[in-house]
């Protein structure tokens, strides 16, 4: 049954499904301004924090599109319902977790909720809205809502660092939860068409295996120096089951993927885009997030303050991508936004962060706009690549490589920084050997195994860890612009058939 043009609830059913989503937006960036906070109050070690980050992502883009298909099969509102309450108890849980391994199974149920929320949203409001101009309308109050939810999330962790425990950014979701979730019960029809099929959730599980297994043996080599042995285990197991779900996508009548879409350049270029250009804007939040606060000693309010900038330029993005590649062609536009953000990484690199100056703002801004557009050019060099009919199949493609690419980018930052780290931190003498290998790891674990020493040795430390994190950063960020230059002349060839204007192929 549809809700129809005329029903006169389907501004208010809008209205309770984009507050549902605004939390399940905001738990992608609200805490990585948290980092510093958390890690002090759990005594989490770099690995432990870059697992309570990125699992959230990583198992929202192997469930997102099972999750999709099972509310086709029994209806966007049960799902959507569920979700809100795992969702709802998820936050409670993290929120009083006592150690980083509760918070990594909170963060794991909050994935599992998220992820039967987005898609039952957009499915809603499909079916809410049956007039064209409407529904162009409402997806648009819809992106803006996401994209406004992820700019004020670092804003609003700090906010609510500065009065309350690290515990309070995950409670802020649940006044939202017990009016949404009440709102949509009594606005969404008890009866909906669904169709029929097989519940592709085997699928899901090899994708999040193997992403899983593969981003673990990363961590458990260069950040948590396991054995090679089980490094090695984790790579084949890893390896073998995304191997297993390639097979599987490509032989199966219904894939949840449809690989067979990467036969064009232009996909190819705009899935490249989409996982780049999520992850590069990831790590650089939880980069600067933790300079600010671990070696310019910012509140985590200020330092929220200081990342609005990349945030607020990110969320307009998409409408100004949209003009441009009308206009220029997307080739052109798709590469230079691309290379617009490699300069503004690496300039950021060379500057100084404890003299903050209008240049440094300008370039979050260069930044947060230039990677927001590389993002949109990808989602046009996908969908107009393919026929209307594939539209569907495309856009759970992209979908899952943005999570992916946000889950990927925390982590590759998080181990390159750390081993950069290691390589750059001058111990002071005097210390033991337990103390020194523990500081090591990360600027969180050299905050922690300074609360075990006399004053004059915590500070020497300190400051050899604020001196040694500056120089990761600048390191870091370097190599990240190099790398996304080299995409921009990538993607300039890969889009070379593609003519101006978005839709042509």
């Amino acid at each position: 049954m549809s809700l129809g043009h005329q029903n006169p609830r389907r501004w208010l059913i809008l209205l309770a499904v984009m507050l549902a989503f605004m939390p399940v937006v905001l738990d992608m960036t609200i805490l990585h301004i948290a980092v510093p906070t958390l890690t002090q109050a759990l005594g989490a070690s770099n690995n432990q924090v870059l697992w309570i980050i990125d699992i959230y992502p990583l198992l929202m883009a192997g469930l997102l599109v099972p999750m999709g298909t099972l509310a086709d099969r029994v209806g966007n509102r049960r799902i959507l319902l569920i979700g809100l309450v795992i969702f709802a108890t998820a936050s409670t849980l993290a929120a009083f977790a006592p150690t980083a391994q509760m918070l990594i199974g909170a963060r794991v149920l909050l994935a599992v909720g998220g992820s039967m929320i987005m898609p039952c949203v957009l499915g809603i409001i499909r079916r809410a809205f049956e007039d064209d101009t409407e529904r162009g309308i409402a997806l648009g109050l819809w992106g803006t809502v996401g994209a406004a939810g992820a700019a004020v999330g670092p804003l609003a962790g700090g906010a609510l660092l500065e009065h309350f425990w690290w515990g309070s950014v995950f409670l802020i979701n649940l006044p939202v939860m017990f009016v949404v979730a009440p709102a949509c019960w009594l606005l969404l029809p008890r009866h909906e068409q669904t169709t029929s099929g097989r519940w592709a959730i085997g699928q899901a599980l090899l994708l999040v295996l193997g992403v899983v297994a593969v981003v673990y043996a990363a961590k458990a080599g260069f950040g948590d120096k396991q054995p090679l042995t089980i490094v090695l285990l984790s790579l084949t197991f890893g390896v073998a089951m995304l191997a297993l779900f390639i097979r599987k996508q490509l032989h199966a009548s219904v894939p949840m993927l449809d690989l067979s879409l990467f036969a064009h350049p232009a996909i190819v270029a705009g899935i490249i885009m989409a996982v780049v250009a999520s992850g590069a804007l990831a790590g650089v939040e939880l980069t600067l997030a933790q300079e600010l606060q671990y070696v310019l000693d910012k509140t985590p309010l200020q330092a929220g303050l200081f990342m609005l900038p990349i945030m607020a330029a990110a969320a307009v993005g998409g409408p100004v991508a949209g003009w441009l590649s009308a206009r220029y062609g997307l080739r052109l536009v798709a590469s230079l936004s691309l290379a617009i953000a490699a300069l503004s990484l690496g300039w950021l690199a060379t500057e100084n962060f404890h003299a903050q100056g209008l240049i440094i703002t300008v370039l979050l801004i260069m930044l947060g706009l230039a990677l927001s557009i590389g993002l949109t050019a990808s989602s046009i060099a996908i969908m107009g690549s393919v026929d209307a009919s594939k539209g569907g199949a495309a856009g759970s493609l992209e979908a899952t490589g943005y999570e992916l690419g946000t889950g990927l980018g925390i982590t590759l930052f998080g181990v390159f920084m750390s081993v950069v780290y290691q390589h750059n931190l001058s111990i002071p003498v005097g210390l033991s050997s337990n103390v020194a290998s523990q500081a090591a790891n990360s600027m969180g674990d050299t905050y922690l195994a300074a609360q075990q020493l006399a004053d004059d040795q915590a500070a020497a430390l300190i400051a050899a860890g604020k001196a040694a994190f500056s120089a990761t950063h600048s390191v870091l960020l370097m190599t990240t612009a190099t790398l996304i230059a080299c995409l921009s002349v990538i993607v300039f060839f890969l889009l070379a058939r593609m003519s101006r204007g978005p839709s042509s192929s």
